[in-house]
């Protein structure tokens, strides 16, 4: 199933929110325990980024992907939703969808993408104090998403224990707590 439209949802929104992040906001704590923020934002540039358009090309990571400082550059920002921009149009081949990346389906790993995305531009909203929106749709193929996928991840290390889903949550609320992240985390 091709959800290109959740993935370009998300990464307008990520793109938003790093536009809203200041230089004097890099240092300070996230919802992901192991991050500060610049780690964060590195994380989420490298492989959303850079790492979602080399996925839908099939080409490998640099060495040094994981070690860049992309928040060196004052412009890191709008480099990023320019790549963002890239990303997603390289997902919108619809052949990019068939077939294997990385020994895995290629849906598979567009989903797993779909996640980095979706809940580290969650965390960077939250690590600066900004709201994370998405459209409906965006938000209930997250919670496919982390429901297929929760699991694999907690055995990686990729999320903690789900956190208790508050009543009345909707799709983005649990799929956060589903992930191990609070839902309501202010810092």
């Amino acid at each position: 199933m091709n959800f290109h439209a959740q993935i370009a949802d998300s990464a307008r929104e990520a793109a938003r929110i790093a536009a809203g992040t200041g230089q004097d906001r890099l240092d300070g704590p996230t919802p992901c325990a192991d991050y500060d923020t610049r780690t964060l934002v590195n994380h989420l540039v490298a492989y959303t980024g850079i790492g979602m358009e080399l996925r839908a090309r099939r080409e490998p990571h640099p060495d040094d992907l994981a070690t860049r400082d992309f928040t060196a550059d004052p412009q890191w920002a709008r480099h990023y939703a320019e790549q963002l921009d890239r990303s997603v149009a390289a997902w919108a081949d619809p052949a990019v969808w068939e077939g294997e990346i990385a020994s895995m389906p290629a849906e598979g790993t567009a989903a797993m993408l779909f996640l980095e995305l979706c809940l580290h531009g969650w965390d960077l909203a939250r690590a600066t104090g900004q709201d994370y929106r998405v459209a409906a749709a965006t938000a209930e193929r997250l919670l496919a998403a982390v429901r297929e996928y929760g699991e694999m991840y907690r055995e990686y290390k990729g999320f903690a224990e789900p956190v208790e889903v508050p009543g009345g949550a909707g799709d983005l609320e649990t799929a956060v707590a589903l992930s191990g992240r609070d839902p309501y985390w202010a810092g």
